[in-house]
């Protein structure tokens, strides 16, 4: 009886050792993933800085020469200062005018190309 307790101890020790390798590998893969997105996430942020940091500096410049010209004014400085908003629906309205327009497109030709179905086999069709 104590031969097969210490039997099913080793082969649970084993499963147990197993699954220890198999956990380490699979979070070496997950660790690498993360590290991936972790370091494309850091080089997005630093590009977005870099040329949020550049268009600032331009429109410093402008409201700069602007004011020395005397034709600065609130309206001019809320346009140039004010942030610009991207959104997802003029790109999407965009995408769907191109789709209509090839549709549209697909079936005209199709009712001008296609052989008149109305003309018998010995008439050609006016």
């Amino acid at each position: 009886m104590s031969k097969d307790l210490e039997k099913k101890s080793e082969e649970l020790e084993q499963t147990l050792a197993k699954q220890m390798e198999m956990l380490k590998k699979d979070s070496e893969e997950w660790l690498k993933v993360g590290a991936v997105v972790a370091v494309g996430a850091l080089l997005t942020y630093g590009i977005l800085k870099a040329t949020s940091k550049k268009k600032d500096k331009t429109t410093d410049k402008a409201l700069e020469v602007l004011e020395k010209e005397g034709l600065l004014n609130e309206e001019i400085k809320q346009r140039l200062t004010k942030p610009k908003k991207s959104t997802f629906w003029p790109a999407l309205t965009q995408r769907l005018l191109i789709l209509g327009l090839a549709l549209a497109k697909d079936k005209i030709y199709n009712e001008i190309f296609a052989p008149a179905e109305d003309a018998k086999p010995g008439e050609k069709s006016k």
